[in-house]
């Protein structure tokens, strides 16, 4: 084919190609011919794909096999055919989920995981390169996994432990140093790691080791073991009962307890004083030779030649400044032993304030502050160390001081309160009435005051009522006694008036008495009936009575009243009607003004009348003179100057 012809088609493929249209509608992965199957069996992971293509052309397909999350397998082909993935001869480590992808033209698609469980490991072979040994060599245990793949860790066992305490091991070779002599059972297993759970095999066959014992053994000697006391020198020596010929040279070690008195090559011997902190020594000769530890202890009963002391205070409450006793002694002592010597007590620390006042006894003034002392017994060159005494001293109540709570009301309960400043808790507060006990209370906080409620029934003071405070084993301290005055309640007020509602009158001053019953400083305020909430005057007075003055007009009639008000209570008087009456002069302005309104009416009646007769004569005299001879109204009867007029006039008479 020519140059030309490839290029053509080559490009010709490559257009067809981009220009086909793929779906990949499924794909499935299955496990032939099974998915449980047993070890050995060749098993065949089938990758099937269903795709749909617009192209008449082959297209690359690329395979991706995975195992969990983890790709194992990749192909690429054009073939339509099933990938198909061979797990020959499956064994135990090829177990977990498998999954199958594959990509065309850039679209992928996976199938759903499949899970391959396989079944059957092989048993373990344990081999081992010696039968016998001596205590304290190794031997090498190999565990075989005959034809098992994978991630593999194994285990050992001697007789019934694990050896290297239980952890597994990824090689299948461990040397060892086997414990104890005699015969040892040697056994292994193994571990497939698989996910998520791993795969334990079998127990392997078991070999039998034989560990023969050293010839040499530690030796403990000591003098004396019998009758032993504290103080007592002891000779003890730790040997080797053999020669080491053919082993390296091994260590000795001397121990008490947890003390190690001395270590060596060969033989230690040392000189020890015995001790009683425990009633029995155990002394321990120990010999290391590589990894065989080889021990022999012995025990030795120690007396003591006295007893750890004990340091006491002579009192049982002790007190800032006080004088006290400290006393040290050890309850038990071994005279024989001692030889006539004595015990020499010491007390610690030891300040000024401490005096010695003979061998034990200790006196001196407590501090102010918690303090701790120890003493010390020695003899012989032992001393023993008593406990710490804490001593915690208290400081002494105050003079209490005593109230109430509020006011003292006659009839009432009331609280009275006690306390001192000063003083450690608890305190024990008294309450006293005249001599006599009446109530007890305790405190048991710093600074809060006991109280006491009773019943006041006497008038007067309190003062027969007083405490004491104690807290402790001395006086009691004595309070003064309560000043606090009864007050008794409000129990009458009545008001009277000035003058006598009857003479009141306009003008005059009123006076308005008010009287009552009551412990002062009292109160009084005065109402009008009208008006109950605004009072006409308040004042406070220290008598028993007190009075509001005004000066009365009409508007002042009214019923009053007075409310009087301690601080236990209030009482309100009875009320007065007060009537104001006229003023005397308005009285005798009245009938003088009749009288004048009287005359007057007289006089103008008596003027009218006057007025009223004279007009009368005036008018009958004319009328006379114009008559003649009985005939009215001739004019010629009338003078000649008047019969000649045509009017005339009548002159009026006042």
């Amino acid at each position: 084919m020519g140059l030309l012809p490839l290029i053509t088609s080559t490009l010709l493929f490559s257009w067809t190609t981009l220009n086909a249209a793929v779906k990949i509608t499924k794909v499935d992965l299955s496990i032939e011919p099974s998915a449980d199957v047993e070890r050995n069996t060749d098993v065949a992971l089938r990758c099937k794909a269903e795709v749909l293509t617009s192209g008449t052309e082959a297209l690359n397909r690329v395979y991706t096999v995975y195992k969990g999350d983890s790709v194992i397998y990749n192909k690429t082909t054009s073939s339509s055919e099933d990938l198909l993935y061979r797990l020959p001869q499956a064994r135990v480590s090829n177990n977990g989920k498998y999954k199958c992808a594959i990509t065309i033209m850039g679209k992928a698609k996976t199938s759903e995981a499949a899970t391959l469980t396989v079944t059957g490991m092989s048993t373990p072979v344990l081999r081992i390169n010696k039968a016998n040994i001596t205590e304290g060599e190794s031997v090498t245990a190999t565990c075989l996994a005959q034809g098992e793949t994978g991630s593999l860790l194994f285990s050992f066992h001697d007789n019934s432990k694990e050896v290297e305490n239980g952890v597994w091991v990824t090689s299948s070779r461990l040397t060892f140093v086997p414990k104890g002599v005699g015969n040892h059972n040697i056994h292994c297993s193994y571990l497939v790691l698989n996910m998520p759970y791993p795969s334990k095999s079998q127990q392997s066959n078991t070999v039998t080791l034989t560990v023969e014992e050293l010839s040499i053994e530690p030796v403990l000697k000591i003098s004396p073991q019998d009758n032993v006391y504290e103080g007592d020198t002891l000779n003890i020596t730790c040997s080797v009962s053999n020669s080491t010929k053919g082993y390296q040279a091994g260590e000795l070690f001397l121990s008490q307890d947890t003390e190690l008195l001395k270590s060596g090559e060969t033989s230690i011997h040392v000189n020890w004083t015995a001790h009683a902190r425990t009633p029995v020594l155990t002394i321990r000769c120990q010999l290391d030779l590589g990894d065989v530890e080889k021990v022999v202890s012995k025990t030795v009963s120690v007396r003591e030649l006295f007893s750890v002391p004990t340091l006491r205070v002579s009192a049982v409450e002790v007190f800032q400044e006080d004088e006290i006793s400290l006393t040290c002694r050890s309850e038990k002592l071994s005279y024989g032993r001692l030889e006539g010597e004595s015990l020499i007590y010491s007390l610690e620390p030891f300040d000024y304030q401490m005096v010695r006042k003979g061998n034990g006894v200790f006196v001196g003034k407590a501090k102010t502050i918690d303090f701790n002392y120890t003493c010390t017994a020695a003899a012989k060159g032992i001393k023993k160390k008593s406990n710490v005494l804490t001593i915690h001293p208290k400081v002494p109540v105050s003079t209490p001081k005593i109230w109430v709570s509020g006011s003292a009301i006659l009839g009432k309960r009331v609280e009275i309160f006690c306390l001192s400043d000063t003083g450690t808790p608890p305190i024990t507060y008294t309450l006293w009435k005249a001599s006599k006990q009446n109530q007890i209370a305790v405190v048991h906080e710093f600074n809060k005051a006991a109280n006491f409620t009773v019943v006041i029934n006497e008038t007067g003071r309190l003062n027969h009522y007083l405490c004491t405070a104690s807290n402790g084993d001395r006086t009691p301290e004595l309070s003064d006694k309560l000043q606090t005055a009864v007050i008794e309640p409000m129990t009458i007020a009545s008001l009277m008036v000035v003058p006598d509602v009857g003479d009141i009158s306009e003008g005059h001053s009123v006076i308005l008495i008010c009287s009552f019953l009551g412990t002062p400083p009292v109160t009084v305020k005065w109402f009008r009936d009208s008006d109950d909430l605004n009072p006409l005057d308040t004042t406070t007075t220290n008598s028993n009575n007190t009075n509001y003055e005004f000066v009365a007009n009409k508007e002042h009639t009214d019923s009053y009243y007075c409310r009087a008000e301690n601080r236990a209570n209030s009482v309100k008087s009875n009320k007065i009607n007060v009537v104001v009456g006229m003023a005397m002069w308005k009285k005798l302005l009245i009938p003088g003004t009749i009288i004048l309104v009287v005359f007057s009416l007289v006089m103008v009646g008596f003027i009218l009348f006057t007025r009223s007769r004279r007009d009368a004569a005036s008018f009958y005299d004319d009328k006379e003179g114009r008559v003649t001879n009985g005939t009215r109204g001739s004019v010629a009867s009338l003078p000649a100057d008047i019969s000649n007029r045509s009017s005339y006039s009548i002159p009026a008479t006042v």
